[in-house]
């Protein structure tokens, strides 16, 4: 079994792209618009086998997302720098560097309010 791909509802798709191509390096794999109109992208992170599948819909272009419910992580050669660096193009810090068991980690948002930890595992607590 193989886990392939998580989609994520948003409100821009370009601006989506951009966020996650700026702050991660994803790549556009293929953009396509589903057999109900729905637009999507698949977007690839070079070295990865997952893909983020972001999808806009055209009937609900300004949905509700719920606090807390999920999010993704990537891990990050430097949390501090990375926080620093997207800090400086306008990304929302929810959880400044701090460190915890599981490493030194912060909280970011994605341009649709998507929940993002950033970790930095070779710096464990302890």
């Amino acid at each position: 079994m193989k886990f392939l791909h998580t989609r994520f509802k948003v409100r821009d798709l370009d601006r989506a792209i951009r966020f996650y191509h700026d702050n991660f390096g994803f790549e556009v794999r293929v953009r396509t618009t589903s057999g109900r109109g729905t637009q999507l992208a698949h977007l690839h992170l070079p070295g990865n086998d997952t893909e983020l599948e972001l999808a806009y819909l055209p009937w609900d272009p300004d949905f509700k997302l719920d606090e807390d419910i999920l999010h993704i992580a990537f891990q990050v050669p430097s949390v501090p720098e990375a926080v620093e660096a997207m800090r400086a193009r306008g990304v929302k810090i929810t959880e400044e560097p701090h460190e915890t068991d599981s490493g030194y980690m912060a909280f970011i948002e994605d341009a649709d309010g998507y929940e993002i930890e950033l970790l930095d595992r070779s710096k464990r607590a302890g």
